[in-house]
């Protein structure tokens, strides 16, 4: 009898700490609340991390809701700050503005310097993922790895990832300047200043180049994984296949990656049925994405990558190694293994969670490792006219390949 009189009492206990602890239906959440509990709310189910960094997530609930919330501004501070407790950079809050250029981006287009960033989760500081091709930060001949350290003064150090983004953007003509420290010399940081511009992100660009030994070679640049990627790649290859290509070289230099839909769809145009990808959640569950259709073409492949080859461009890259369907050739690519999914919020608002980890065919986790290609070769800098060609030697180095008696015949 004793014993149940104790659990009853600590029932009543919990119950009451309960109370104090969560408001009651007569005492609705604020609207600033509300979007800051939707949050939580969010991440606590699709977060990749099941400890969340080590942390009581429902404290951190309890503890972001007690802090005073006048406005909406004040709201967005302290979601960003539930955030970063995560230690995750791609698990981000999208404000309004931020959320409708990430689609814009993803749709085919953009207005600013072409900077694809991210913050290094090892050392906290703003960095070059890649610039986009003939954008002014490519111009300007910004490279992978290039530390930001500040933008028009200001150090990123203060700044969220997307508020980095976002001081860049900005309208036509009008100008930015940016404080580079490049990672692999010891030299002083240096001055850029950028004009913006408009930047069409025309994804894939092809074309059918005759060789010495009466052999076409189809040569592709995929710049993109956005919404016009995989049709674009579509058109390029079928006609480089009705004008006679025997062998290709696909150019992923440089890509930031973009949507993994693109990726999967893209991958089904050069692959056997089999697997593309698997994706693995916070409960272990492993999930893929394979294709069960034929390729367009079994013609010999090599695929160029380097540093900033990133997410879907390596789990392309990675599906083309394992499956003995191309060679890659290059440098070792970024090594981002992680799957992000967009979700709406009110006033336009956006939120960005991890929310799985990728692995190539052969169950290769490259997060924060990167693509190790099949023969590395680095590369001088070279100009934006200089790519794919004699002064390209990563380019020549998979003719070579391609012309060898040893080539790989597709995936025979």
């Amino acid at each position: 009898m004793g014993k149940r009189k104790i659990w009853v009492g600590l029932l009543l206990t919990l119950q009451i700490l309960w109370v104090c602890w969560f408001p009651s239906p007569a005492q609705a959440f604020t609207d600033e609340q509300k979007l800051v509990n939707e949050v939580w709310r969010i991440v606590n189910q699709a977060y990749v991390d099941s400890s969340f960094n080590d942390q009581n997530w429902r404290l951190v609930r309890q503890q972001v809701l007690k802090q005073p919330l006048p406005d909406r501004q004040a709201a967005y501070a302290t979601i960003q700050q539930m955030l970063a407790s995560l230690g995750d950079p791609f698990t981000r809050f999208l404000k309004p503005a931020q959320y409708r250029s990430l689609q814009t981006t993803t749709v085919g287009e953009l207005t600013g310097v072409g900077l694809q960033i991210s913050l290094n989760p090892a050392t906290g500081q703003l960095e070059v993922i890649t610039p986009l091709e003939g954008s002014p930060a490519a111009r300007a001949g910004l490279q992978p790895h290039d530390q930001i350290l500040r933008i028009d003064g200001l150090s990123t150090a203060e700044l969220a990832l997307d508020e980095a983004a976002e001081r860049m953007r900005g309208a036509t003509g009008t100008s930015v300047t940016l404080t580079i420290q490049r990672s692999d010399t010891a030299d002083s940081p240096f001055e850029v200043q950028l004009a913006r511009d408009r930047i069409a992100l025309n994804p894939v660009r092809a074309e059918l180049r005759p060789q010495p030994d009466g052999k076409a070679l189809g040569y592709i640049r995929l710049n993109q994984f956005n919404a016009n990627a995989a049709n674009e790649m579509l058109q390029a290859l079928t006609a480089l296949e009705e004008q006679g290509a025997e062998r290709y070289i696909l150019d992923l230099r440089s890509n930031p990656g973009g949507l993994l839909q693109a990726g999967i769809e893209i991958a089904q145009l050069w692959l056997d049925p089999g697997p593309i990808v698997y994706t693995v959640d916070r409960n272990g569950v492993q999930g893929g994405f394979n294709t069960d259709r034929s390729p367009l073409t079994h013609d010999p492949l090599v695929v160029l990558v380097n540093q900033g080859t990133a997410s879907a461009s390596e789990i392309l890259a990675g599906a083309l190694q394992d499956t003995h369907r191309a060679q890659i050739i290059g440098e070792k690519t970024f090594g981002k293994g992680s799957i992000q999914s967009l979700f709406n919020l009110p006033n336009g608002a956006g939120l960005a969670v991890t929310i799985a980890k990728y692995e190539t065919p052969n169950h290769r986790d490259i997060n924060k490792v990167g693509i190790l290609p099949d023969q590395v070769v680095s590369l001088d800098a070279i100009s934006r006219e200089q790519v794919g060609t004699q002064a390209d030697a990563q380019y020549q180095a998979a003719l070579k390949v391609l012309t060898a008696d040893s080539v790989l015949a597709g995936a025979a």
